[in-house]
């Protein structure tokens, strides 16, 4: 069915685009069991403290509000995460925000959080009791006058409802946000962000979020805070306003964060390089290009205990969850590995 709505919907401005797949969701009935595989008990995995049916997760930027994550879950994704969220509503950046690059498999976003808020999304996720995994992404509002503060409302208001939360630190479309990418600013970050735990008494695990964007002596650096403040599991990686020169879209020169098929080697690499840094500290979610089985298990053999995706469904629909799934279990079978677990580096 994608395939024949696709050009109808790519003939659509892309945010129109993507606002009427969130309205359709809403009113998703398509039977969960047309999304399930045979053997998918081998790609089960035991992170965070939590239990994930699949290692294919739902990047946040796609169910920015939190409306449609149940309906996600049906498409057989082993955990979604929503956001990002930031304390007060905001529209965002200007129109248009989005691209299509077609020919290069990419998307450039320039949204600047948009979402509904805190307020109104903690009650929506209430009303609506989560159906799996359920990540929240959050961050700080554009004209904040204390960004560490907003992480902080972040987890105050979502610790007893979300499975872990994500801290990022890393959209290029935020001003200052990336910031916090420096050691110094990023420990006194995670310092408030334990206070809160702490004084709560709450054991949520927290994920960051990080840039394709650094140089490499930050891996350490970054590794090294993680590991020392209880980061639970460090997401690798966002998007990137850099690495444009081999794209052939005209698009390629908008400002924003490109995803897609151009980020697939240089998250991949980046997994490698935190995989050995990490040592086995704290694992990672590997997001950036991930539109097949096979691109799937590049990353996981780089050092990914579980993906996320987003430009993939824009290209290839919902059924991508389940193929991608299905030649992960190819994959394995035909290494003579019974868990998905077991590929986690093997490629190192």
């Amino acid at each position: 069915m994608f395939s024949i709505l696709r050009p109808f919907l790519f003939s659509l401005d892309p945010e129109t685009a993507h606002d009427l797949a969130i309205k359709s969701l809403k009113f998703n009935y398509l039977p969960s069991k047309m999304f399930e595989v045979e053997d998918e008990q081998i790609l089960n995995t035991e992170l965070l403290g939590k239990n994930f049916p699949n290692p294919v997760g739902l990047a946040a930027g796609f169910d920015k509000s939190a409306e449609v994550y149940n309906s996600l879950l049906r498409f057989g994704f082993g955990f979604v995460e929503v956001g990002t969220v930031t304390p007060l509503k905001q529209f965002g950046n200007s129109k248009p925000r989005i691209f299509r690059l077609e020919e290069d498999g990419a998307l450039i976003n320039r949204l600047g959080f948009n979402n509904d808020g805190i307020e109104i999304i903690k009650k929506r996720i209430k009303s609506e009791k989560k159906k799996g995994v359920l990540g929240i992404n959050i961050g700080p509002n554009k004209n904040t006058k204390d960004q560490k503060n907003d992480f902080c409302l972040g987890l105050k208001n979502f610790f007893d409802i979300a499975d872990y939360i994500t801290i990022n630190i890393s959209s290029p479309n935020t001003e200052g946000l990336r910031d916090f990418h420096d050691q110094e600013k990023l420990k006194d970050l995670l310092l408030a962000l334990n206070k809160i735990k702490n004084e709560n008494k709450i054991n949520i695990p927290l994920l960051l979020k990080i840039s394709p964007d650094i140089v490499d002596n930050h891996i350490s650096e970054i590794a090294d805070v993680a590991i020392k403040n209880d980061i639970s599991g460090i997401i690798l990686t966002n998007t990137t306003n850099s690495n444009r020169d081999k794209l052939m879209n005209n698009f390629k020169k908008e400002e924003g964060g490109l995803s897609g098929k151009p980020l697939q080697q240089i998250s991949t690499d980046m997994i490698k390089k935190f995989y050995k840094q990490l040592n086995g500290k704290i694992p990672i979610i590997g997001v950036g290009g991930v539109n097949s089985g096979k691109s799937a298990y590049e990353k996981i053999t780089a050092g990914a205990s579980l993906l996320q995706l987003y430009t993939g469904l824009v290209y290839k629909g919902p059924l991508l969850v389940k193929n991608i799934k299905k030649e992960l279990i190819q994959i394995l079978k035909s290494e003579g590995l019974n868990n998905i677990k077991d590929a986690v580096g093997k490629g190192l």
